[in-house]
């Protein structure tokens, strides 16, 4: 089994820095996933009341023998039951479906600006966090005048910033702003699924150089960028693959070669306008 390494949020409280993705793995199947995940070494899951699989995951968590305090948890509130009671029913129907007393990390999945109700849906998890039943609170896909404006009328800032991003898509800028706040950058997408990102010459004449797969290389270079990291699988060996990114590192010169990739180049969803 593979450790490893955690990042420390700003409530004090530690994320494993690579997790399990579970976008688009069906109910009927995330419960071999994620118990397989667990017993091979993964510590950290990531879903969504959208994803539909709640009920799944909560029952591969425990199938997979690991004591609950050693698995971190993560899941999200959809855009339909954003305000301040929706948001709390909504939490607490994950729970109900994850088999959990609370989650180690809940998100505001969209900020839906058009509805204009993410600041009372990120006061609802401020009271979940109180409740205890969101040990760590945070937001996904928030642009930079989203986590503006509910830092600014709560005064609590989200512990994890969950984005789009790999290597076509850096988002350079809202990282600075999420060091500056002391938020944490967690990528979804990270190997840009959905595109030919793993085709790249410059990745592949990276990964020959360190005889790792082009896959390998991507997330080596989320990690090595001090980002917290979810691909998602359902194959066993894949689910290894994945595991297996601790003993090389990506050199100075990779690094450089990687930057160049960024191309602001958005695969999923515009935050502004997806509600």
């Amino acid at each position: 089994m593979i450790a490893t390494p955690t990042i420390a949020l700003n409530d004090g409280r530690h994320i494993p820095q690579l997790g399990l993705g579970t976008w688009q793995i069906p109910n009927a199947n995330a419960a071999r996933t994620v118990a397989e995940a667990l017993v091979i070494g993964y510590r950290h899951v990531d879903t969504a009341s959208i994803y539909q699989n709640e009920q799944g995951v909560g029952q591969g968590i425990a199938a997979s023998g690991i004591a609950r305090d050693q698995i971190f948890v993560t899941t999200k509130l959809w855009n339909a039951d954003h305000g301040y009671d929706s948001a709390l029913c909504a939490l607490d129907r994950s729970l109900a479906s994850l088999k959990l007393d609370a989650v180690d990390l809940y998100l505001i999945h969209w900020p839906c600006p058009a509805q204009g109700k993410a600041l009372e849906s990120w006061k609802a998890l401020i009271q979940a966090q109180r409740d205890g039943k969101a040990k760590s609170i945070g937001v996904s896909n928030f642009r930079a005048e989203d986590l503006e404006r509910i830092i600014g009328e709560t005064s609590v800032t989200p512990s994890v910033n969950q984005i789009e991003l790999h290597p076509w898509l850096q988002q350079r800028a809202l990282r600075e702003l999420h060091a500056r706040h002391g938020i944490i950058t967690e990528s979804w997408s990270p190997l840009a699924r959905g595109g030919n990102l793993l085709d790249s010459a410059t990745l592949g004449s990276i990964a020959d150089k360190h005889h790792k797969t082009v896959a390998q290389v991507v997330l080596r270079w989320h990690m090595q960028s001090g980002l917290v990291v979810i691909p998602k699988s359902t194959h066993p060996e894949r689910l290894r693959e994945n595991l297996a990114l601790l003993d090389f590192t990506l050199d100075d010169a990779d690094l450089g070669a990687i930057a160049k990739l960024d191309a602001d180049k958005r695969l999923g969803p515009n935050p502004a306008v997806f509600a």
